[in-house]
């Protein structure tokens, strides 16, 4: 059989589609149809989809319907239903167990509640693998009817597509169609047409190709003018002239929906109630129908027969449904409110799924019946927990507007939107409850998770305080409590409110000691031991050992109150990095299984910190790219915040200097909205240490000064992750002179560094000790300060840090005439920032090697005295402590310094601590 021919009108939207499936072989791509009702999108669907067949493509395909009936996931199964089971049956768990449930392939998969992100995982899983066979069209007409369950799965895989997928589907326009659309990866990835309607001629070349035969020109004039060019409106104006035989004087309906009741009054014929039951169900099958309306299956098939013969309805098996959905509306619409009542009533008693048969029940409850309110809760139940959320807050909707608004019902609904993704409608529902409230558990219940929702929001402050007022109302004894001073604890540190988190977390330690449960106790002494290190307290690991060893499944939980997630961070933060990346690994696989993506951009923030510090830079750029198409996927200042502070963090080591300030201004635009007032310290100290990178050392302090509070506020934590900057202010300080400022807090650094044994600290104390020692003329203790540093760095693989060291070191060497130890030591500096690839860093190194090569012992050919007298001014001295300390005069002192700056080609003391000092 040949390939049959395009729709009338339609070659350029076939070309369209023709197009989108020969690009899917290079990327993800996409084709929405849109169009009014009847302008022939699911036509064009159809010829697409037999292009696609045709050119070996697998295709997926689901259709919409408009019933209220819809079980969730039915689309989702429709999409899958031809699909082997033997290619999902090593899914990952989560993911295989997510999709058992939600298609009703297992009767107990074993978990309590499933997560809708591992269904929409497995179906990219799902998708991934078919694609490596054959190329893919996942394929779906009337987007705005799929249920909200498939949607989200549906969204959730086809934004992370690769290459071999296209995507076709169709869209009514109007009311609904911007709550059913769909985005791909890339922005450009996704075409939409929308149909245009047809000319006479098109028309007419419709019209030709009916039963009906020839229609006059002047007639298809007519059917054109009152069809406005719609498809199937002309058709149905078609077949009601048909009727009428040649008539000139014929009177045509003005419009589709006169037509279309026309149609079905035709076709009737005691057929009316197994129409509307099939207009009343989502999947309308002979058996069903037939139990509806008392009657054997052959029996309404019988009744059918006309319909059928008038393609009215189309039976395949034991399936049948409505040629189109105008149809449907036009049976549905044409009986009393109180008939379709009676149907759906009908048809409650006879579907066997809970969820189907509660929303047939509650459409034909008007006034909320206990029976039926209790159906809608059970059925609520089945649906969160076989991973559709959305389904269950459909059904707590239901239940509402049929009069039964409690606060614990709807503070179930806030629940399901909140998992099902929609945070805002959750806030909403939770905000009226809470107002109508008065003090007590259920507000405590309502605040409670309303303070989560602020959470997931990243509103810290909001959420801190919506704690605190949850807390009032909560039972002094109880794992609500516990949970609620842990989060609490958690939105302070965000909101830089450390000391108050570590007291909150405390709390929260002792109020789960009154428990007999081990994963409360589990997830505070996770938390206190957090707070513990935040405040300079060190690594509190027998806490974190317990909290370990009680803590139950963690997969419910968020990746920040997993103990197992604390310990990989608390072991990365005192420099175990190795056994850090490798947690956050395994735990990043955990999370891709699951679909938890917001998850993922906190693994990432952490990957790339431990990269950076590793000096891999390669790899640290690979997440932070990942990051960013993440962020670009989940949207909201949060994730943008911290996927351009990851950005600029990399451009920043690796010296692309434009790209750094780029992603800089990003961050902060983004963290200021975000509520990350402590994340936001670390975007700032990239800032910092992109300007002292390149020499702006005034700049550098300029821009961490405003975390310089910290160091005060908090003198004993100086953990590298909370006080990374320190160094870098540091040494912007001396450079610039401020040296008594300096010593205060490298005094800091060496106290905390030896009180808890932390090589960075040490190592870091030791170098900027070097560098205060440089200045003030102590070039001998400087080198040993800065080689007692380099012992500290070799209990810690931060590569970067050592080098630093080297390349002052190497400038000590220098000084001290030891022109061997200064190209050993900046040879092991260059070879760490070219194997790490830190151009600016690479140049700095570089410079002094030309140095040494070109000056040997006498690198500035200065004189013993003059020598002396550079490195007395480069330290801050003025010319008459010069001259006091060499016992000689002031005009000497001035005389030899006008030959020093004449030698070195330099005009100012600022300039003669650059080339002398530490940063020539």
């Amino acid at each position: 059989m040949g390939s049959p021919s395009p729709p009338v009108g339609r070659r350029d939207e076939i070309a369209a589609v023709s197009a989108l499936l020969t690009a899917s072989a290079d990327t993800s791509v996409g084709i929405v149809i849109e169009g009014e009702p009847g302008i022939g999108k699911t036509t064009v669907w159809l010829h697409g989809l037999h292009l696609a067949r045709a050119n070996g493509f697998r295709v997926l395909a689901a259709r919409g319907a408009p019933a209220e009936s819809v079980l969730a996931y039915a689309a989702l199964a429709d999409l899958l239903a031809d699909v082997d089971p033997a290619l999902w049956a090593d899914l990952p768990a989560p993911q295989r167990h997510g999709l058992a449930a939600a298609l009703l392939r297992e009767p107990d998969t074993g978990i309590a509640v499933v997560d809708q992100r591992a269904v929409g995982a497995a179906l990219l899983t799902l998708v991934d693998r078919l694609s490596a066979k054959s190329p893919v069209v996942l394929a779906i007409d009337d987007l705005q009817w799929i249920d909200a369950s498939s949607i989200a799965a549906i969204r959730f895989a086809v934004r992370r597509l690769t290459s071999g997928v296209a995507v076709a589907c169709t869209l009514r326009s109007g009311a609904g169609a911007a709550d059913a659309r769909i985005e791909l990866a890339a922005p450009d990835a996704l075409t939409r047409i929308h149909l245009q309607p047809l000319t006479a001629g098109e028309l007419q070349d419709v019209l030709a190709a009916q039963p009906m035969g020839r229609v006059s020109r002047s007639r298809v004039l007519r059917i054109h003018q009152l069809s406005g060019g719609n498809p199937f409106y002309a058709l149905e104006l078609a077949r009601e002239a048909d009727q009428h035989g040649d008539s000139t004087d014929l009177v045509l309906p003005d419009s589709l929906t006169e037509l279309t009741h026309a149609r079905i009054g035709r076709v009737e014929q005691g057929a009316e109630d197994a129409l509307l039951a099939i207009a009343s169900l989502a999947t309308p099958t002979l058996p069903v129908v037939a139990a509806a309306i008392g009657v054997t299956p052959q029996r309404a098939i019988a009744m059918l027969e006309l319909a059928e013969a008038h393609s009215v309805v189309a039976i395949d098996g034991s399936r049948v449904q409505f040629t189109h959905p105008l149809l449907a509306h036009a049976v549905a619409s044409a009986v009393p409110p109180a008939h379709r009542r009676a149907m759906h009533r009908r048809l409650a008693g006879v579907v066997t799924a809970p969820e189907v048969r509660a929303r047939h029940l509650a459409l034909a409850d008007p006034t909320g019946e206990p029976a039926t309110l209790a159906a809608l809760d059970d059925a609520a139940n089945i649906a969160r927990a076989r991973g559709a959320p959305a389904a269950a807050a459909e059904l707590l909707e239901l239940a509402i507007r049929l009069g039964d608004g409690s606060a614990p019902r709807r503070i179930r609904l806030a629940q399901c939107l909140f998992a099902s993704g929609d945070l805002r409608e959750a806030r909403r529902v939770l905000e009226a409850v809470v107002a109508e409230l008065t003090p007590g558990p259920t507000r405590g219940e309502a605040l409670a998770l309303l303070m989560l929702v602020r959470l997931h929001d990243d509103s810290f402050l909001e959420a801190a305080e919506l704690g605190r007022r949850a807390l009032a109302d909560s039972p002094s004894a109880s794992t609500l409590r516990v949970h609620l001073l842990t989060a609490v604890a958690f939105a302070q540190l965000n909101t830089g409110q450390v000391e108050s988190a570590f007291s909150t977390a405390e709390q929260a330690v002792a109020t789960a000691r009154l428990l007999s449960q081990q994963e409360p106790l589990g997830r505070a002494l996770g938390m206190r031991a957090m707070m513990q290190f935040m405040i300079g307290d060190g690594f509190a690991a027998t806490d974190l050992q317990q909290a370990l060893a009680l803590a139950g499944p963690e997969s419910d939980m968020a990746l920040a109150f997993r103990p197992s997630i604390q310990n990989a961070l608390l072991m990365g933060w005192t420099g175990h990095l190795q056994s850090a990346r490798d947690a956050l690994y395994r735990a990043e696989q955990n999370c891709v299984a699951r679909g938890e993506e917001g998850e993922l951009m906190f693994i990432a923030f952490q990957r790339t910190v431990f990269d950076i510090w590793s000096a891999e830079l390669d790899r640290a750029a690979e997440t932070a790219d990942e990051a960013l198409h993440r962020a670009r996927l989940i949207g909201g200042d949060a994730s943008t915040f911290i996927a351009s502070s990851l950005q600029a963090a990399v451009a920043a080591y690796q010296g692309r200097i434009d790209d750094a300030r780029t992603h800089i201004e990003e961050a902060m635009a983004a963290g200021q909205g975000s509520g990350y007032v402590f994340m936001l310290s670390w975007t700032v100290a990239i800032h910092g240490f992109l300007e002292l990178s390149l020499g702006n050392h005034a700049q550098a302090l300029a821009v961490l000064s405003p975390l310089m509070p910290m160091v005060e506020l908090m003198p004993r934590c100086t953990e590298v992750l909370t006080t990374g900057f320190l160094p870098d202010a540091i040494e912007a300080m001396i450079i610039l002179g401020r040296l008594d400022e300096a010593e205060t807090r490298i005094a800091v650094l060496e106290r905390n560094g030896h009180r808890l044994d932390r090589p960075w600290a040490l190592a870091v104390g030791a170098r900027c000790r070097a560098m205060l020692l440089a200045a003030r003329g102590e070039v001998g203790a400087a080198a040993t300060s800065a080689r007692h540093a380099l012992t500290q760095h070799d209990r810690v693989p931060m590569p970067v840090e050592r080098g630093r060291t080297l390349l002052l070191l190497g400038k000590l060497e220098r000084r001290l005439r030891h022109p061997g130890a200064a190209a050993a030591a900046l040879g092991e500096a260059l070879s760490i920032f070219e194997n790490a690839g830190m151009p600016l860093w690479i140049s700095q190194v570089r410079t002094e090697l030309d140095r040494v090569a070109r000056r040997g012992v006498h690198p500035f050919g200065l004189t013993p005295t003059e020598q002396r007298i550079a490195d007395l001014a480069a330290g801050g001295m003025n010319n008459r402590d010069i001259a006091s300390t060499l016992f000689i005069t002031r005009k000497t002192v001035e005389v030899n310094l006008t030959r020093i700056y004449r030698k070195l080609g330099i005009h100012s003391r600022s300039e003669l601590y650059h080339v002398i000092a530490v940063d020539p």
